[in-house]
């Protein structure tokens, strides 16, 4: 994790900042799947000031190399009219870090209804006593709209930044840039 790219959204007149930011995670899931590489993390730096979501600038973290052979992909296609491209850059000498992680909402009753159903043997009757439409969990994170690449439904992807640490973590980062263990430089 010694260099870091930003991409920076321009504003559009047609299109949201997190319509944007969502679509531009989307092709950077993508090309993480097709580079396979579990070395890359991502941040979102305006997170903490942003009145829209996740902000405007997506900070990809790596080393050289891989940041190099990701960017020499073409998972930007489509999307380099709306992105300012940074170019790479060391990390400056940093004594905060902070894991980006995935947070998923038990947000469906109904859902929990029919799969504690199917695992208990319960009627419908029994599973809505149970599980009560109040049972339904709400985040207050900024999230992106992501569409699942095998069923084509759009789901809210949620995304926490970590609270600060002096030290980094090692680990891995999934198809998506995250980890709920490995840190980032944050500056």
């Amino acid at each position: 994790m010694d260099h870091y790219i930003d991409l920076t959204m321009r504003r559009d007149p047609e299109f949201s900042l997190p319509q944007l930011m969502s679509a531009l995670y989307a092709k950077l899931h993508r090309g993480l799947v097709r580079l396979k590489s579990d070395q890359i993390g991502v941040s979102f730096p305006g997170v903490d000031t942003a009145r829209e979501g996740l902000g405007a600038v997506m900070r990809l973290h790596g080393d050289a190399s891989l940041l190099q052979t990701l960017m020499a992909t073409d998972w930007l296609s489509g999307m380099r009219d709306h992105l300012i491209i940074g170019r790479m850059a060391a990390v400056p000498e940093v004594h905060q870090h902070r894991s980006v992680r995935r947070v998923q909402a038990q947000s469906s009753p109904e859902r929990l209804r029919r799969r504690s159903m199917k695992r208990h043997g319960l009627d419908a009757d029994t599973a809505r006593k149970r599980i009560p439409d109040s049972a339904q969990e709400t985040l207050d994170l900024p999230f992106l709209r992501v569409a699942s690449s095998s069923t084509s439904q759009t789901f809210l992807f949620f995304i926490e930044h970590g609270t600060l640490l002096p030290t980094p973590v090692p680990g891995q980062f999934n198809t998506y840039g995250l980890s709920s263990k490995a840190t980032i430089p944050w500056f």
